[in-house]
């Protein structure tokens, strides 16, 4: 759908440059995303690997992240081979909701209750980023930590249009649970696209 050289701006990497490819694609339909034109993959032109890491190539950074979307809904494995031999890290946000393809340095599962991540991706996470939209979404990340690995960095995230209402409980809940950290679409605040 769309690449751009950027700021990570939310979980673990956040304020670190990285280069984003937005795949289109996505059968997860949530009604708070804030890509929605990414959910119909024939709406975009296709770019073939060698003009993507072309593209990657012209930036300093080397931190790629595969987005949507729902990157997962596409084999991964040929995308991730070529952008590790061009010495980039490869990173992925996705709900977990298809099976793993592509081979990860940081795997970001952000599940999504449209469609439950698959407990194999959950597995393999080493970010679980909850986006909270109201109070049962404590319950709710609760149940997927309990189903990734003892390693894996746990954050809240406050859904963009209810911040005002949920930060608030985010912190007192982190307060009371610090297993989890809070994350914020710093890119948002910071007005980075």
């Amino acid at each position: 759908m769309e690449q751009f050289y950027t700021i990570q701006g939310e979980g673990a990497n956040a304020g670190r440059a990285a280069y984003f490819i937005r795949l289109g694609g996505c059968d997860v339909g949530c009604h708070w995303c804030d890509v929605k034109e990414s959910w119909d993959a024939e709406a975009h032109p296709r770019f073939s690997i060698e003009s993507l890491i072309a593209e990657v190539q012209q930036h300093p950074g080397r931190n790629v992240v595969i987005t949507g979307g729902e990157p997962l809904m596409h084999d991964l494995g040929p995308l991730t081979q070529a952008l590790h031999a061009a010495g980039c890290q490869t990173w992925i946000e996705t709900s977990g909701a298809h099976p793993l393809s592509g081979n990860w340095d940081w795997i970001c599962v952000s599940p999504k209750k449209f469609k439950a991540p698959l407990p194999e991706v959950l597995q393999h996470a080493h970010e679980l980023k909850v986006v909270v939209f109201n109070k049962s979404d404590f319950a709710w990340a609760e149940q997927h930590a309990a189903m990734v690995g003892p390693n894996c960095r746990l954050y809240l995230q406050p859904e963009w249009s209810k911040a005002a209402i949920v930060t608030p409980l985010i912190i007192d809940y982190v307060k009371q649970h610090p297993q989890w950290q809070v994350s914020l679409q710093t890119h948002k605040y910071l007005d980075i696209p």
